[in-house]
């Protein structure tokens, strides 16, 4: 391979990420696991295959939410077309508050077939999150009206991250602002998401596989994009329609973890006590029989993309190895193991000789310990690069030839505008021009304003999915 320009390796790394994420787009998605031949309808995920004669139902419901809702419903829409009886849609409003602009043809097709689209808050849900809740409990409520007046009911519910968050129903005796100030608690203390949706699902009416019960007894058909590492289907989103094995004593140990008892909500104290005491229900089980009708599909992964990527890297002419699609913990300390496989790379070509490209995928976690704003990719490649920054020597002229990309495919880097960002002998030479100090931005959590500032920033936009985060690693 010829040796590539500082430009050229960041175009490399964003070709590989794009790629990746091309594969888990809605559109690709439902190519690979759904069929209409007549009013059969065929649905499978490599090992489960269902069938539908769509024929047999009076009415078609489309039920999307989180991130991808919006991609997912329209590529819905498209196939099933005029069988479609209504939908809603609860997508995630924009980062600069303008409100959203469908395409034209979506528009018009979502309009003929009366599905409505709803903006909600994330990552902590709001009062729209909470309205889209209702709009949602009051669209199940129609479906069982028509089902108990004998017209049968196929309700396709479309999942993807951010689920959670956009769909609030608080249950009783707790405000949407209680919930709200969990989710903050939860995230500034650098809890998983799995962590985060255990919780959530004893707080809501919906989550938890309440919103299966919510459609009992209609058919129900659920498709879900995994933002989850493990693909768990009763943490991505909270699991809205499948059993939930966690407990109100899950929940407590949670809050005892991070010692979070003297900051809740005291209504939310209140309600962990009642359920520990019997006097709240738990979440639905295994061997209910509201999930007698259920079925539940995971359609895409941070695997697939994954794969993916690794195909476009070597077609580029990369010695390519992926370490895996399970990387957790904390964002600042897993970008220490990049920078140290990038300087065995240049020193000894371990584990894979130059031109080298290094993949991996999964989530990590930040703990808030500044006022600055960035997300969990940006902070991973700010540690990359304040690595870098401290190469021997003897490695720092070769800084040129590395890249490291890290972002989300769903194209928001927490409450920010950028996906993620790249670390590189570019961004090194701005930000030493302007005296940036890696280590004081990191102490304020300030990564965004970091590369703002140094030119490093990838943005994206919203992409249409979200299959968690990718790391891309160039050494050549």
């Amino acid at each position: 391979m010829r040796e590539k320009t500082k430009l050229a390796l960041r175009e490399d790394a964003e070709t590989i990420f794009q790629a990746a994420v091309d594969r888990v787009m809605p559109e690709r998605l439902f190519s690979y696991c759904l069929s209409l031949e007549g009013s059969a309808l065929g649905a499978s995920d490599g090992q489960m295959t269902r069938k539908y004669d769509l024929s047999q139902f009076e009415h078609i419901v489309i039920a999307a939410f989180g991130k991808a809702s919006l991609p997912m419903a329209a590529s819905l829409v498209s196939l099933l077309g005029e069988r479609v009886s209504q939908g809603l849609v609860v997508t995630k409003a924009s980062e600069d508050g303008r409100p959203l602009q469908l395409a034209p043809q979506v528009e018009k097709v979502f309009a003929a077939q009366s599905v409505r689209v709803i903006e909600a808050g994330h990552p902590v849900p709001d009062q729209r999150s909470v309205m889209a809740g209702k709009e949602m409990l009051t669209l199940a409520s129609q479906v069982r009206d028509w089902e108990m007046h004998g017209s049968k009911t196929l309700v396709c519910v479309l999942i993807s991250g951010g689920g959670s968050a956009l769909l609030s129903a608080p249950v009783k005796g707790l405000s949407p602002e209680d919930t709200a100030d969990v989710t903050r608690l939860l995230l500034a203390c650098g809890a998983t998401i799995h962590e985060i949706n255990t919780v959530r699902k004893h707080l809501s009416a919906i989550k938890g596989g309440f919103l299966a019960r919510a459609f009992s007894p209609a058919q129900t058909l659920s498709l879900v994009l995994s933002d989850v590492m493990g693909d768990d289907l009763d943490v991505i989103a909270s699991g809205p329609t499948v059993p939930d094995m966690s407990t109100w004593q899950d929940v407590k140990a949670i809050f005892d973890r991070f010692g979070l008892f003297d900051a809740l909500p005291e209504a939310v104290v209140r309600a962990t006590h009642e359920g520990l005491a019997g006097l709240r229900p738990e979440t639905p089980k295994p061997g209910d029989t509201i999930f007698d009708s259920c079925s539940t599909m995971l359609v895409g992964t941070n695997y697939h993309a994954i794969l993916e990527a690794e195909r476009t890297s070597r077609a580029l002419g990369y010695n390519t190895l992926v370490i895996g699609t399970r990387i957790s913990g904390e964002a600042r300390e897993i970008g220490k193991i990049f920078s140290g496989i990038a300087q065995d790379i240049m020193l000894h070509e371990l584990p894979v000789a130059v031109p080298a490209c290094i993949i991996a995928g999964g989530e990590t976690t930040v703990t808030l310990r500044g006022k600055g704003r960035g997300g969990r990719n940006q902070e991973m490649v700010l540690s990359v690069l304040r690595e870098f920054s401290h190469f021997p020597r003897a490695l720092c002229s070769r800084l040129k030839g590395v890249v490291f990309l890290s972002a989300g495919t769903d194209g928001n880097d927490g409450p920010t505008d950028a996906a993620g960002a790249f670390a590189d002998a570019e961004a090194i030479g701005r930000a030493q021009a302007l005296d940036l100090n890696p280590s004081r931005f990191l102490a304020e959590n300030d990564s965004y304003a970091f590369f703002e500032k140094a030119d490093g920033l990838f943005k994206t936009g919203p992409t249409g999915t979200n299959v968690c985060d990718i790391q891309i690693l160039i050494v050549q």
